[in-house]
């Protein structure tokens, strides 16, 4: 049996859509909406783990049209600390206050936003030797960590990724495969909290059409507009997640 609430309808078809397209060519911190708004109807573990095996048919889709160009030195190394982060996730997930781990994303999100504006005339330069390693774990792990949490990831992904100032095509590609990986991972510890009830995987495949069409939309935006317009984009979508994460923890 599906979830009849029809009102839940109306928050998952655009969030199955919205996270489709930042797949697709809008980069991870778009996703971030998804668990959110789904939120609004069901509980946030539930709207989880709806939209885990739909998010793992969008990146068959997504990793399809972008692993060419992916920059897997990058995804080698965040890929250990990501799945370090699932597995805490994973052990931790039941007793983890979910306002907490709000507060942690949004407010983290909402910072390097910050530190964007601050710095768009100045020239940044990434850590480099075992800094750079240090800076690419920390932010694995919590992108790992908040992925498998709420699918979260997105943002503390972009925090670490962002400043490195990849292509657009690029970056997006990073991002696809580096998320198809770990949700990949993902699937273990759903399962065994028992999350994947029949209504949850019933309600998933009523939504999976709308898999495809947001990768496809995401795919069609990203070689029409710009780099600097993708980059702003994400920063936007990462304010706007950010606000409402931060915003759920304080009023939870």
């Amino acid at each position: 049996m599906i979830v009849s609430d029809p009102w839940f309808y109306v928050t998952a078809i655009p969030a199955v859509l919205i996270y489709g397209i930042g797949k697709g060519g809008l980069g991870g911190a778009l996703g971030i909406i998804a668990v959110p708004l789904m939120a609004l109807t069901i509980a946030p573990t539930q709207a989880a783990a709806i939209l885990l095996p739909i998010l793992c048919l969008m990146d068959v889709f997504a990793i399809k049209e972008h692993y060419r160009h992916a920059d897997y030195a990058q995804i080698k190394l965040m890929l250990p600390g990501a799945v370090v982060g699932v597995v805490l996730a994973g052990l931790f997930l039941s007793v983890t206050p979910e306002a907490g781990l709000k507060l942690l994303i949004g407010g983290l999100s909402l910072l390097f936003c910050l530190q964007y504006i601050a710095s768009r005339n100045k020239v940044n330069k990434k850590p480099r030797g075992i800094l750079g390693v240090i800076n690419a774990w920390f932010w694995s792990v919590l992108s790992g960590f908040s992925s498998t949490a709420i699918h979260a990831g997105g943002g503390p992904a972009s925090i670490y990724l962002l400043p490195l100032k990849l292509d657009k095509v690029v970056l997006v590609a990073t991002m696809a495969v580096l998320f198809g990986i770990i949700n990949l991972f993902k699937l273990v510890p759903y399962t065994l909290l028992g999350e994947f009830d029949q209504t949850n995987l019933l309600t998933a495949l009523v939504l999976m059409p709308l898999a495809p069409v947001g990768v496809k939309l995401g795919i069609k935006i990203l070689h029409r507009v710009s780099q600097d317009l993708i980059y702003k984009l994400c920063y936007f979508f990462l304010f706007l997640s950010g606000s409402k994460l931060f915003w759920d923890g304080l009023a939870f």
